[in-house]
């Protein structure tokens, strides 16, 4: 079923959810520009220049030079950002939000005065009240209504046909367990993949690309850490999803690697955002997202260097860099709310969840260069056989023994928190188990596992 969206029904509100977040993603970041004096000028002197240098689209540029707010609003504008350009025309806020309801400025003032607008009436679609009816529109909205009515509906039409194909829901196929060690993406860059150090690696990952030719998903859901690249210390979301239609390979101090530009899947991984976070897990929603080796050595080991990657990628980000990080237990049960928000998805997609980073390492200190490789293949062990107990085990755990990076590990909990069996479905089969050591300063864990539901 689709996610449910109740508020809908509320007349003349617009709720600013994850896919109203993504539409308007260039327009309210265009507003937020005006929050800097030098923008505010450039903008008042050339208007058409200024919204040139943004990547909206048609309407939304319509929309601000027409200053219509509920326009904005509609094509993905949020209040808060919209009223940075209010404030560079020199209006207040009462004056902003009189503009929406087809009142001048002194009856809404009036109205405020009054008391405010009573919610009677005002509750559900279709009742009485004062705020039912079509929107206060200009002339300008409604002159671009006109003109794209009929290319607006053989569209509906076109998407209404396309559904009825398309009958069916998302599942998730499989769960995908890798190391992201970046030496690994230095390997594959300066076509050193089959010297004798790092050839024994590589080949264990042979098995898994032929898998991969014959099981490619539609869109993977790539569970990663970044390490320092796109999050600096100012801001550490603990859960942070990638919501954009593309995302750049990121420069971590060597140049942007020289693989493909990862495609997101919007759509999907908005509908994750809201069905999670209505599940009670915070996540951040991020729609400009640079990705480093954390998620694309993985896709490296699992499907070569194509020209582009044969499949979409939603990136979902953890932090397990600074503590506190979030405890298996946490991570798991996460791993389980993405996998109903994903069957919940009106579209018979095939997904696969992938946890990535560890096995045992440490970076950092006198005690860098641990690994335990006994300790690695017990996790795998436990991963595939009582996941659930597994997740009970505390971070001193993973530090003592697998290293202060060894903590990565707790991102594989999600994935395999995603299968099926966790919620009383089928267990799932092993397609592919490897381990090897050293790649640079870290163990290298792989695992495949298919999804029975």
């Amino acid at each position: 079923m689709a996610l449910h969206k109740p508020y809908l029904d509320v007349p003349g509100t617009t709720i600013f959810d994850a896919d109203q977040s993504r539409k308007g993603y260039w327009l309210n970041q265009f507003c937020m520009s005006l929050m800097k004096a030098d923008n505010r000028t450039r903008f008042k002197a050339d208007e058409d220049a200024y919204l040139a240098e943004w990547p909206m689209s048609d309407e939304q540029r319509a929309a601000v030079r027409a200053r219509d707010l509920n326009w904005m609003m509609r094509t993905g504008g949020n209040i808060y950002f919209l009223s940075k350009l209010g404030a560079t025309d020199g209006l207040s806020f009462q004056q902003m939000a009189g503009s929406m309801t087809g009142k001048t400025e002194a009856e809404y003032r009036a109205m405020m005065i009054a008391g405010g607008r009573s919610p009677e009436g005002n509750r559900i679609v279709g009742e009485q009240g004062d705020a039912q009816g079509a929107a206060s529109q200009s002339a300008a909205w409604q002159a671009w209504q006109a003109q794209h009515r009929e290319p607006a509906l053989a569209a509906q039409v076109q998407a209404a046909h396309a559904a009825q194909g398309a009958a069916g829901q998302a599942r998730v196929t499989a769960s995908v367990y890798s190391s992201h060690v970046p030496a690994i993406g230095a390997a594959v860059d300066h076509g050193r993949t089959g010297e004798p150090y790092w050839a024994p690696m590589f080949k264990g990952f042979e098995r898994s690309k032929q898998w991969m030719r014959e099981n490619t998903p539609d869109v993977i859901f790539l569970v990663y850490n970044d390490h320092a690249t796109n999050f600096d210390l100012g801001i550490i979301p603990t859960f942070a999803i990638g919501t954009a239609a593309e995302f750049e390979p990121a420069d971590e101090g060597y140049g942007p690697r020289p693989v493909p530009r990862v495609m997101g899947h919007p759509q999907l991984a908005s509908h994750i955002a809201q069905s999670v976070i209505q599940q009670d897990f915070d996540l951040t929603i991020v729609n400009e997202l640079r990705v480093d080796h954390g998620l694309t050595v993985p896709l490296n080991l699992m499907f070569g260097s194509p020209a582009a990657w044969p499949c979409k990628v939603i990136p979902f980000a953890v932090n397990v860099v600074q503590y506190p990080v979030p405890s298996g237990r946490r991570c798991f049960a996460l791993g389980q709310a993405i996998r109903r928000a994903i069957e919940s998805y009106d579209e018979p997609l095939k997904v696969q969840v992938w946890g990535t980073g560890g096995m045992s390492h440490q970076l950092q200190g006198p005690r860098a260069g641990l690994i335990n490789a006994a300790w690695d293949n017990r996790f795998l062990d436990r991963l595939i056989a009582d996941p659930a107990e597994l997740a009970q085990m505390p971070h001193i755990d993973y530090v003592r023994e697998a290293g202060s990076e060894g903590i990565e590990l707790v991102m594989w909990l999600i994935a395999r928190g995603a299968m099926a069996d966790v919620a009383g479905g089928a267990k799932p089969t092993v397609a592919h188990r490897f381990f090897h050591v050293p790649a640079s300063n870290t163990a290298v864990g792989h695992l495949i596992l298919e999804n029975h539901a």
